[in-house]
């Protein structure tokens, strides 16, 4: 008796083992796949070649955000238009941005027309068939239990037509359980504090990142990462920030005069309604202010991802590139992009 006490401890021992060393899955292994962040779906021929040379064949593609109007009503806003049309051999999976405080109200209504209205947008375009949904919602502890009944609703009404449920995931999300949905994407940008002058570059900082590590191993959700490839042009007024300037013409000395660094000082008072960031019509600058250009280098880039797959062999089956802009995609070389892609 005894020894068969002693087989079966060693056995609950092996079996424990296993269970703790399973590696926790990634998502399908796929071909290199971008974000495509504009409200007017319109390629250019460096997006083009971006996505053929790189073997693009996802585009995870903004459709709308939902929002709460004025009025209190929950409603979708920006609502893609295509002045283009979909590359062939090209999936696309439409994406929706929820803004968090939309989870206050009862949303229980919402979910069928939201999946209604993604499938109507891709009736009417010609888009490729499409079997999957990726909801995009920065929820908090606090909010959490709404969102996560939204999206089993979702999940139900996407399985009606053959379709998958896919979320986004930011860092501060990886500590609580995982949300019910087919895999999720850990969006590795936007990771500091864009308010702290001095803070590091808010969009990826190997020393953000390196605290949530410890939760990427044991996620309960299959997981892929993206990247970003984009850089900002802080505008700050003393040490507060004030704006995020887009397509700011910083070669005009009229306006700005170089202080090294990445960075600028404003010379003279002036409104840029033309840079107006999406959540202003018009920014005002002012003589003394400061603009600081940050980026995050390709090293800090490499650096986390190889972290990442350190904590998760599989979260890197899949890499998604943040964003297909013209603009942004210069801002490394082609080389860099392959490492991404497929170190």
């Amino acid at each position: 008796m005894k020894k068969v006490i002693a087989a079966l401890a060693v056995l609950l021992a092996v079996v424990a083992v296993a269970v703790v060393f399973v590696p926790k899955p990634g998502v399908e292994r796929s071909q290199p796949a971008v974000y495509y962040w504009r409200t007017v779906f319109k390629l250019d021929s460096v997006e083009r070649d971006f996505l053929a040379h790189h073997g693009v064949e996802k585009i995870y593609l903004r459709y709308f955000d939902v929002v709460v109007n004025p009025d209190g009503h929950v409603m979708p806003n920006a609502t893609i238009q295509f002045a283009d049309s979909v590359p062939a051999g090209v999936k696309v999976v439409p994406t929706v941005f929820i803004m968090e405080n939309c989870l206050r109200h009862n949303l229980d209504s919402i979910a069928p027309k939201l999946v209604k209205r993604v499938r109507q947008i891709s009736e009417t375009h010609g888009v490729p068939v499409i079997d999957e949904l990726q909801i995009d919602c920065d929820w908090t502890a606090n909010s959490r239990a709404d969102y996560y009944r939204f999206l089993t609703t979702v999940r139900q009404l996407l399985a009606e037509h053959g379709m998958k449920l896919s979320v986004t995931v930011r860092l501060h999300q990886l500590s609580m359980p995982a949300p019910p949905a087919d895999y999720g994407v850990l969006m590795v940008y936007n990771t500091g504090d864009i308010k702290k002058k001095g803070g590091g570059d808010p969009i990826l900082n190997p020393d953000d990142v390196k605290p949530y590590l410890k939760y990427v191993g044991a996620y309960d959700l299959p997981l892929c990462a993206a990247y970003p490839c984009f850089g900002w042009d802080l505008l700050y007024r003393g040490d507060e920030f004030q704006a995020i300037l887009y397509d700011a013409q910083f070669d005009d000395e009229s306006l700005y005069a170089p202080a090294g660094d990445g960075k600028c000082v404003v010379v003279q008072d002036r409104d840029l309604p033309q840079f107006a960031s999406p959540d202003a019509e018009v920014i005002f600058l002012h003589a003394g202010d400061s603009v600081l250009h940050r980026q995050p280098s390709a090293d800090d880039i490499l650096a986390v991802r190889k972290a990442l797959s350190h904590h998760r062999k599989t979260i890197n089956n899949q890499v998604i590139i943040y964003s297909l802009d013209s603009k942004s995609l210069n801002n490394y070389n082609s080389s860099y992009y392959e490492k991404v892609f497929n170190n």
